[in-house]
């Protein structure tokens, strides 16, 4: 992970399913002053379906493909408007080679939110609309697979804190300029 700080205007929050990432980005950007945007919602709006419909109707290929579309999107409109913005991804935007590559040449932040796998197990066994995650084998075997992926985030935070901890672990990395609290 890299220890340069530098001050971005595109903070990307990536983790597996049920690490905070939409709830994190929301609680950010409002401190911050900044856009949040969640690339979920994006999705979805772009589709006019819900995730899991369209993994169900259109297949997993069809949806990573609105997802590399929307994130194209999004990032040019944040190079356009140059409004700075705290971005939740989904949890296997980063697993995606060409997602990464947009991520990179825009100069986004990565900013990996990591939770205990016993931790995500408990936050997400009661949230049914989660199309990937059948069981608990499954749930693991992914969490596995993904796990280096956001390993290679600029930055790690342990979200398995409280959200004033979580906030304090942001600002810590000292790449959002001065913030009045």
């Amino acid at each position: 992970m890299k220890t340069e700080n530098r001050l971005r205007r595109l903070v990307c929050l990536t983790g597996f399913m049920g690490s905070g990432k939409s709830t994190a980005a929301k609680q950010l950007a409002s401190q911050l002053g900044w856009m949040n945007v969640d690339l979920d919602r994006r999705i979805t709006e772009a589709a006019n379906q819900t995730i899991p419909e369209i993994f169900s109707r259109k297949g997993e290929a069809e949806f990573r493909r609105i997802e590399h579309e929307q994130l194209a999107r999004l990032i040019a409109e944040a190079n356009e408007d140059r409004k700075p913005r705290i971005v939740s991804l989904g949890g296997g935007t980063t697993v995606q080679p060409q997602n990464v590559a947009l991520l990179r040449e825009s100069a986004a932040v990565l900013i990996w939110l990591d939770c205990p796998i016993e931790e995500l197990l408990v936050r997400c066994a009661q949230i049914t609309d989660r199309p990937l995650f059948r069981d608990e084998t499954s749930f693991r075997r992914l969490y596995q697979e993904r796990l280096p992926f956001y390993q290679m985030a600029d930055y790690r935070v342990d979200s398995n804190v409280a959200p004033a901890r979580l906030a304090e672990q942001f600002l810590s990395l000292g790449i959002f300029g001065k913030v009045t609290v």
